[in-house]
């Protein structure tokens, strides 16, 4: 079974960079047509996307984020990982990386539905 694991730090100070990792198992991340997400639950809220990077190395980042989110990926381990600079408050969540075999939709709202396989999560929490 395909299995997604995150990794990284739970506690990141305000202005600091969070670095994520998700380590990918029976899949290989290059191969086969899927797209791998990262996502977010935020305290009291829903869940939000974040952005993905797909089979073939290409990213997309909500807008809401790009300009201080990147995702990249080490194919030689396979890994994507979630680069989010600049943290305040409001980014702690609970995070997850999850697989989708289309094209995750553009918007802010995550439909769990929509992943066949997801991390267990992982949360960040952005404190001084």
């Amino acid at each position: 079974q395909v299995q997604l694991q995150e990794s990284g730090p739970g506690l990141v100070k305000p202005s600091q960079t969070l670095s994520l990792t998700c380590t990918v198992s029976g899949d290989s991340i290059t191969t086969d047509d899927y797209y791998w997400s990262w996502i977010r639950q935020p305290p009291g809220k829903g869940l939000e996307w974040i952005g993905y990077i797909n089979y073939s190395g290409i990213t997309y980042i909500s807008p809401s984020l790009k300009c201080r989110t990147s995702i990249s990926w080490d194919t030689s381990k396979n890994q994507f990982t979630l680069q989010l600079s600049s943290v305040t408050p409001e980014d702690t969540a609970v995070y997850y990386c999850a697989r989708s075999s289309r094209r995750p939709p553009p918007t802010i709202v995550a439909l769990r539905s929509h992943y066949d396989y997801w991390g267990q999560g992982t949360q960040v929490t952005v404190s001084s």
